[in-house]
């Protein structure tokens, strides 16, 4: 199947959708189709929006494909991904034909959380706003991250009520391939697969240059995640990070995690296959040079270990002097409650992890040291504008204590020197969205057809 050809098809975008403008150009599509489509509410968000799903129908003894946008509320491509290709399946009754699958979307699982980062929707497309308006839920509370699981002595079994919306999805549609549409940040392309699919791997890795992008080429980005081929990774479950932890240390690992499985772990019930195509906003050369540096492996973990830790120090004292005077039980709250506990829980662990590598001693090349250098400090950016966010949050309903005054000022000093240092050391291009979403339709659909018959 000839995938450059859909591609070449995708428009040029402005700026991503919105929570309404995704409403409103679902409903558009379900209008014009009324024959092949279905739209029906499945769920409900925490803040009681309804969670809708679009069916495009194919045949009764199709398999079913589920699609899903935003599993995290500041990764929206997807979300675009979903408006193009369902509305070309409509149009398009031969690339039905040739997929055989009956199409499932839910466009934007995560509508509360979406609206807090649409603030940098429509740009400037820069690293500055971006995390000026960035939002990203604590442990517990994001959708991906809390299907029930019970393994040792971790037990999760509060599901969030748009996680239960996926599960009714996954357990009526019983799906032969999910896609739940995730994206990174600066970097480059990298996969994670449900299974291992060789004859995947070729058309994956050369998909990215199709539309200017290069392949991450990157060390796994958590300890225990098993690489199938440069670039693409088997998906990490719950039970190995638990595992991880326990090697750690003698503390019960399930003290340390706070969420539960995801929805690939959840699907494996059904022999679902299911790919996350992992792509950024930004890119930078320095994602694919496998270059040596100076640095050490080792080395070259525990300067991002240790940075993670001074931020999480530097947060840890602003709560502690602050938390006091805070009235509000906000969204930006509870995720710098969470950076606060989370920061030194697994820096330290990386920080056993790789004082015990056997590789440890290795060269870092450029791609690994751009991993310590680069993303890490995007990384702890994140958490101080949160904070941030959570101190205008409570100036904004009335509080105006003097030491939340005293903490704002801080904190925006600090959002600004760090954002000061990522524009020194950055030399990013800004992704066209037409090339981001071409990605993922492209990787989306290749995977979806390999695994159609397999």
């Amino acid at each position: 199947m000839d995938w450059k050809q859909i591609a070449a098809g995708i428009p040029e975008y402005e700026h991503f959708r919105t929570v309404d403008e995704m409403r409103t150009t679902t409903a558009q599509l379900h209008a014009e189709f009324p024959g092949i489509t279905r739209l029906r509410v499945v769920g409900e968000t925490r803040q009681k929006e309804p969670i809708e799903l679009l069916s495009i129908h194919h045949g009764e003894n199709s398999p079913n494909a589920f699609l899903f946008g935003a599993p995290h509320p500041n990764e929206p491509i997807g979300c675009m991904t979903i408006e193009f290709l369902s509305r070309r399946l409509c149009e398009d009754e031969n690339l039905r034909n040739q997929l055989n699958y009956n199409w499932h979307f839910i466009p934007c699982i995560d509508a509360d959380h979406m609206r807090l980062n649409e603030g940098w929707f429509r740009g400037p497309f820069d690293l500055r706003n971006y995390h000026r308006n960035f939002y990203r839920p604590r442990s517990n509370e994001q959708v991906e991250w809390s299907f029930p699981v019970q393994y040792k002595t971790l037990t999760f079994d509060q599901p969030l009520s748009e996680t239960q919306a996926l599960i009714r999805c996954i357990d009526e549609l019983k799906p032969r391939f999910m896609f739940s549409l995730h994206n990174s940040e600066s970097g480059a392309v990298y996969y994670h697969l449900s299974d291992e699919s060789p004859p995947l791997y070729p058309l994956l890795r050369d998909i990215p240059s199709w539309f200017g992008l290069q392949l991450d080429m990157r060390s796994a980005e958590l300890p225990y995640t098993l690489e199938l081929s440069p670039g693409i990774f088997k998906h990490h479950t719950v039970h190995q990070m638990y595992d991880f932890f326990a090697a750690q240390s003698a503390e019960d690992p399930a003290l340390k995690i706070q969420q539960g499985a995801s929805s690939f772990e959840y699907a494996q019930r059904y022999g679902t296959k299911s790919i996350i195509v992992e792509l950024p906003y930004w890119d930078d050369p320095r994602v694919s040079d496998l270059s040596e540096t100076p640095l050490t492996r080792q080395e070259a973990v525990l300067e991002a270990a240790h940075r993670s830790l001074a931020t999480g120090e530097w947060l840890s004292a602003q709560w502690e002097r602050t938390s006091p005077f805070l009235q509000l039980d906000t969204p930006f709250h509870r995720a710098t409650a969470d950076s606060v506990h989370s920061k030194n829980k697994w820096a330290s662990g990386r920080i056993s992890w790789i004082n015990e590598h056997p590789d440890r001693e290795q060269p870092a090349t450029t791609a690994d040291a751009f991993a310590s250098q680069i993303s890490q400090r995007s990384l702890d950016q994140r958490a101080v504008a949160m904070w941030l966010r959570a101190l205008e949050a409570e100036i904004a309903a009335g509080n105006p204590h003097s030491s939340l005054l005293a903490a704002h000022s801080l904190a925006e000093q600090e959002f600004n020197k760090r954002a000061d240092e990522l524009d020194e050391l950055t030399h990013y291009r800004i992704v066209p969205i037409r090339d981001l979403v071409g990605v993922q339709v492209c990787a989306g659909l290749a995977a979806a057809n390999e695994w159609q018959v397999s």
